[in-house]
C-alpha cells in the first residue's frame, strides 16, 4: 500500500471559490458594482463550448457578472480585435478571456496582444509575461497559479527545493518556472527533447508535468518523497467494451504512488483549480482597477 498523499484539487478549489464569493460583496460595496468577466468563444469547438459554459456558471455562482460573446467560426481578425477593444473600454468588465484555440484564419497572438493587460485574466499578454518575469504585480496564468497554490498548501515553504517543470508552453511551463523561482526554488525547465530526462527528474523534490504526453513520467523516474503536480490531461484509446477512453495525466499515476510523497490525480487535481484561479484573477483585477488593495486570503 502506497503512503503517497493524494492532493485533492477539487476540494481546495471549492474552498477558494467559496472565499472568492465571500469577498465579492465587500468589493461591490466599495466600488458600487459587481466584478465582471467577459469570455469570447469563436467557432463551435465542442470542448471549448463546454469550458465556456462552466466558466459562465462559476462566475455567476461567485456573485460576479458574466458576459459571454459567441462568434461564428468564419469571424474575421478585425472583427474579433474590435470586440476585444470594445471589452477593454467597457467599465463593467474586469477580466477578458478569449477561449483558445481560435480558428486557423485568426492570429492568436495578435488577438491576445489586443487585450488590456490589466484585464488579462489568462496572463498571456507580453506585458503580463514581462511583469511575471520581473517580479512585478500582474495577472498570472491560471493553471500554474493553481498548481503553486496546491504546492504551498501541501508543502508550505518551498525555499531551497529542487523543482523540475516538464514542458515549456506559455500557458503552463514557462510561467510555472517563474512562479517557482519567485518561491526560491532551484528550477530546471525540461521538455520532450531533454536528454537524460529520467535522471534529471530523479533529482527533483517537486515535479510539475505539463508536457502533454500520456503517462510519460514513470514512477521509477521519481526521487523518493517527491511531490508531483500532474497538469496533463490526455484521453486514452477506449478499451474493449468502453465507449470512450480513460482520462490520464502526463504521469503514470499508479507507479508514481509507490515513490511520491504526494501527487495530484487526473481528473480532480489541477483541473478544478484553473477555473477557481480565473475567478480569483477577475476579483484581483477588479480591485486593482478600482484602486483597492488586493483581497486577502486569495
Amino acid at each position: 500500500m502506497s503512503g503517497a498523499t493524494v492532493i485533492d484539487g477539487k476540494a481546495f478549489a471549492a474552498g477558494l471559490r467559496a472565499r472568492i464569493a465571500e469577498a465579492v460583496p465587500a468589493f461591490t460595496a466599495a466600488a458600487g458594482r459587481v466584478p465582471g468577466l467577459a469570455v469570447v468563444l469563436v467557432g463551435d469547438d465542442a470542448a471549448s463550448a463546454v469550458y465556456v459554459a462552466s466558466k459562465g456558471k462559476a462566475t455567476v455562482a461567485a456573485g460576479m457578472a458574466s458576459f459571454e460573446h459567441r462568434l461564428p467560426a468564419d469571424t474575421k481578425q478585425e472583427e474579433l480585435i474590435a470586440l476585444v477593444r470594445q471589452l477593454n473600454a467597457d467599465e463593467r468588465v474586469d477580466g477578458i478571456l478569449v477561449q483558445l484555440p481560435l480558428p486557423k484564419q485568426l492570429d492568436e497572438q495578435a488577438v491576445v496582444d489586443a487585450i488590456n493587460p490589466d484585464k488579462d485574466v489568462d496572463g498571456l499578454t507580453p506585458i503580463s509575461t514581462g511583469r511575471l518575469a520581473l517580479g512585478l504585480p500582474g495577472l498570472v496564468p491560471c493553471t500554474p497559479l493553481g498548481s503553486l497554490m496546491l504546492l504551498n498548501d501541501h508543502i508550505g515553504d518551498l525555499s531551497g527545493k529542487d523543482a523540475i517543470v516538464i514542458g515549456r508552453s506559455i500557458l503552463v511551463g514557462k510561467p510555472m518556472a517563474q512562479l517557482l523561482l519567485a518561491e526560491n526554488c532551484t528550477v530546471t525547465i525540461a521538455h520532450s527533447r531533454t536528454r537524460d530526462l529520467k535522471e534529471r527528474v530523479q533529482q527533483a523534490d517537486i515535479v510539475v508535468a505539463a508536457v502533454g504526453r500520456a503517462e510519460m513520467v514513470k514512477g521509477d523516474w521519481l526521487k523518493p518523497g517527491a511531490v508531483v503536480i500532474d497538469v496533463g490531461i490526455n484521453r486514452l484509446e477506449p478499451a474493449v467494451g468502453e465507449t470512450k477512453g480513460r482520462l490520464v495525466g502526463d504521469v503514470d499515476y499508479e507507479s508514481a504512488l509507490e515513490l511520491a510523497s504526494a501527487i495530484t490525480p487526473v481528473p480532480g487535481g489541477v483541473g478544478p483549480m484553473t477555473i477557481a484561479c480565473l475567478l480569483r484573477n477577475t476579483l484581483v483585477a477588479a480591485h486593482r482597477r478600482a484602486g483597492l488593495a488586493d483581497p486577502e486570503g486569495l
